[in-house]
C-alpha cells in the first residue's frame, strides 16, 4: 500500500526558495540582537511538564503537546485512572514540546544562575508548538526570535525592546505598523476599578479575545465568568479612550486613579522618555489598556506590534516577567523580553512584497562544457571561482549545451560560464549574464573581477 505523502496540519515545508527569505529575515533580526549586545541561547525542544504547566494561564497549558513517555507509557497505570484525564497525564506524560522561548530560558538561568554575568541578555532563534487550530498566519509548528534581559528591573530595558522592534522593521522596509503597549499593574488597576479587585487574571484572558470576539463578546464572556453587566460597561468607558499618546496618558491618569494603575501609568511615561533623552519620537507606538497579552507571568509592561493594513495578527510581543525565575527554586531575578514570530512576519513581508528579488540567486556561476576535455578542465576553474569566494558549481554531467542552459534558467543562476576546446587553449573564456544576455571575454582572472 502507497502511503500519501502528507504533513501534520498545522505544518509546512520550506522549499529553497522560501528558506532563503527565512534566512533573510533571522539574519536581519540577529544583526540587530547582537548590535544591542544580546548573545546567542539554544534549549531542548522538550521540557519537563513541571516546567511548562502554570506558566502561560488555562489557554496555554491547554494547547501544550504532552509526549507519552518512553517503553510501556501505561504500566503506572491502572483502571480507575481513565476516569481521570489528568491523572492519567502524570502517569503516562512527562514531557511536552516548548510552548515558547521564555520559560525555557527562565528555566536555564535558574538552573545557572551563579555562572551567568548580569544584566544577562540572551536571544534564541528556535521553533515552538502550540496544538492551536491552525488558520492565516497561525501555525502549530513555528519559529520565534526571542531576546530578553535578566537581572535588572531598569526601564531601559523595555526601550531597547522599542528600539530593535523599529530598528529590525526599518531594515525590512516596514512603515506602517504600531507597538502598542500596555503594564499588568494598569490591568490590575482595572479590575479595581470596575469593582472587582483581585481577578484581573481572568479579566485579562476576557480582554486577550477582543480582536477575535468584539466588544459584546468580551463582554458576554466577563459575564460569565462572574463579572456583572455594569462593571462590563464601565471597562469599556476606560477601553474606549482615544487620542495622542500624551493626550492619552493624561485621560488614564485622570479616570483610574488607583495606586496601581497609576504606577504602570508612570513606568510607561519613564520608557517614552527615554525615547525622547534618545532623540527619537513616538511614533507607531500606542497605549492600549486592553492589552493582555493571556500570559500569566507577565508582571510589567506589556508589548504587541501589528503591521497595519494587511490580514494577518501581532507579529512580535513581549513583556516584563519579574517573578518567573524564582518559581523554579533559584534566585528570583527580574526579567523582560519580546520575540519576534518568523512565520507570521515572513507571510506578511510576502503580503507587502517586500523581499529583495536577489535572494532567489544561490549559485553565482555555472560551469557549462562542450565534451569531455572541457568537462574535465572545468574542475579547476570551479576551484579557482570557490577559492576566490564566488559561489559556483559545474553541471554535473555530461549534456546538450540546451539543457545546461535551462537548469540555469530554472534555479536562477545569473551567470554562465562556457568552457570549450577553444577555451582551454587560448585562456579566454566567456561569461554570459542570463538576465540581459550580455557576455564578457576575458581570462580567469578578468571573469573573476567580474563575478566579485
Amino acid at each position: 500500500m502507497i502511503t500519501k505523502p502528507t504533513l501534520p496540519q498545522g505544518t509546512r515545508d520550506f522549499a529553497p526558495d522560501v528558506m532563503l527569505k527565512r534566512n533573510y529575515l533571522i539574519s536581519t533580526i540577529k544583526q540587530v540582537f547582537v548590535k544591542y549586545g544580546f548573545l546567542p541561547l539554544e534549549t531542548p525542544a522538550m521540557e519537563n511538564l513541571s516546567v511548562l504547566t502554570g506558566k502561560y494561564g488555562e489557554e496555554g497549558d491547554r494547547l501544550l503537546y504532552k509526549l507519552l513517555n518512553t517503553g510501556d507509557f501505561l504500566k503506572k497505570a491502572d483502571t480507575e485512572d481513565f476516569n481521570d484525564s489528568n491523572t492519567l497525564l502524570k502517569k503516562i506524560s512527562e514531557k511536552g514540546l516548548r510552548y515558547d522561548l521564555t520559560v525555557p530560558f527562565a528555566r536555564f538561568v535558574a538552573a545557572n544562575q551563579h555562572d551567568l554575568v548580569y544584566p544577562f541578555k540572551r536571544y534564541q532563534i528556535q521553533p515552538v508548538w502550540r496544538s492551536d487550530r491552525p488558520q492565516k498566519g497561525r501555525y502549530r509548528e513555528f519559529y520565534q526570535c526571542d531576546a530578553d534581559v535578566v537581572g535588572t528591573k531598569s526601564l531601559v530595558c523595555e526601550l531597547e525592546i522599542i528600539q530593535m522592534i523599529r530598528e529590525v522593521f526599518s531594515l525590512l522596509q516596514i512603515t506602517d505598523y504600531t507597538i502598542k503597549i500596555n503594564h499588568r499593574e494598569i490591568i490590575r488597576g482595572l479590575s479595581e476599578f470596575i469593582g472587582f479587585p483581585g481577578r484581573e487574571a481572568e479579566l485579562s484572558v476576557a480582554m486577550d479575545k477582543l480582536d477575535k470576539i468584539g466588544v459584546d463578546g468580551v463582554k458576554k464572556e466577563l459575564v460569565e465568568r462572574g463579572f456583572n453587566i455594569e462593571s462590563a460597561e464601565k471597562l469599556f468607558i476606560v477601553l474606549g479612550i482615544t487620542g495622542e499618546t500624551k493626550e492619552k496618558i493624561s485621560q488614564l491618569k485622570n479616570t483610574l486613579t488607583v495606586d496601581s494603575a497609576q504606577q504602570g501609568l508612570a513606568d510607561i511615561e519613564t520608557i517614552l522618555n527615554y525615547l525622547t533623552l534618545s532623540d527619537e519620537n513616538w511614533n507607531h507606538i500606542e497605549i492600549d489598556p486592553s492589552l493582555a497579552r493571556g500570559l500569566s507571568y507577565y508582571t510589567g509592561s506589556i508589548f504587541e506590534v501589528k503591521i497595519n493594513n494587511i490580514q494577518i495578527g501581532s507579529v512580535s510581543g513581549g513583556g516584563r516577567y519579574d517573578n518567573l525565575t524564582g518559581i523554579f527554586g533559584g534566585k528570583d531575578l527580574p526579567g523582560v523580553g519580546f520575540s519576534f514570530g518568523i512565520d507570521r512576519l515572513y507571510d506578511a513581508i510576502l503580503e507587502l512584497d517586500l523581499f529583495p528579488t536577489d535572494l532567489v540567486e544561490s549559485t553565482n556561476c555555472l560551469i557549462v562544457h562542450f565534451d569531455q576535455e572541457s568537462f574535465d578542465y572545468g574542475f579547476s576553474v570551479l576551484k579557482n571561482l570557490r577559492k576566490n569566494g564566488i559561489s559556483s558549481e559545474i553541471f554535473p554531467e555530461m549534456a546538450k549545451l540546451k539543457k545546461q542552459l535551462q537548469y540555469a534558467n530554472k534555479k536562477n543562476i545569473p551567470n554562465v560560464l562556457f568552457i570549450g576546446s577553444e577555451e582551454i587553449k587560448t585562456g579566454i573564456f566567456t561569461l554570459r549574464n542570463m538576465t540581459d544576455g550580455a557576455e564578457l571575454k576575458g581570462t580567469q582572472a578578468d571573469i573573476i573581477n567580474q563575478l566579485k
